[in-house]
């Protein structure tokens, strides 16, 4: 049965493609174009009644909110492609903390980022420079947190790719090419080494063939 993923083309939904790609499990892709509000549409709000992407379906069974998909995902095929969990309950308990670390620290000051940089204008409300200048300094100190851990270890939950490095990709590819931010990586020797070996995964080159996120 082929996964099928809503909104290939956005941000989000690219951390269920690239979980998908690690764990080889076939897929196809449906655009919604969140700019023509077919997210907002009748048929698709049956299927998620918040009317956001991603959302999968697998057969009878469809599933929303990108995190819960790749869990979903990574355990359902944990005996097959990258384990994405780790291989022990101490080293799923790290994942899923670095998992909360992105969803709860990291993100919603990149999150802010991007809505005031690159999509103010699109979503019809105006680009603030102090909360651009705030979210800023918000990542930077999350990063300093991720400079110290990547010191200590190759990945963040440990010496293993994980779920919690894959679920950085998509945002972070729009800090370091749309934003103009790459500095924030650059500038820490052991976070930037650690974005070079995520973000060069054959995977997540595999889904940028997609399209870059947006």
């Amino acid at each position: 049965m082929v996964v099928k993923v809503y909104g290939a083309a956005y941000a989000s939904p690219k951390r269920v493609l690239v979980c998908l790609v690690e764990k080889e499990v076939d897929f196809e892709t449906i655009p919604i174009d969140l700019f023509k509000g077919e997210h907002k549409h009748p048929e698709f709000l049956k299927l998620q009644p918040f009317g956001t992407v991603p959302l999968i379906q697998d057969g009878d069974y469809t599933l929303y909110e990108s995190r819960a998909i790749i869990r979903y995902y990574a355990e359902k095929y944990k005996s097959q492609g990258t384990a994405l969990l780790g291989k022990t309950i101490e080293d799923r308990g790290l994942v899923e903390q670095w998992l909360e670390v992105e969803a709860h620290n990291f993100h919603p000051p990149l999150n802010n980022l991007v809505l005031h940089i690159l999509f103010a204008s699109a979503l019809g409300f105006p680009s603030d420079p102090k909360v651009i200048q705030e979210s800023e300094e918000k990542l930077g100190k999350v990063l300093d947190i991720y400079e110290e851990r990547l010191s200590k270890s190759k990945y963040l939950a440990g010496d293993f790719f994980s779920l919690a490095d894959l679920s950085h990709l998509p945002f972070t590819q729009y800090m370091v090419t749309l934003l103009g931010k790459e500095y924030l990586i650059k500038d820490r020797k052991h976070v930037s080494a650690w974005w070079n070996d995520i973000s060069n995964r054959p995977s997540w080159k595999k889904v940028l063939e997609f399209g870059t996120p947006f």
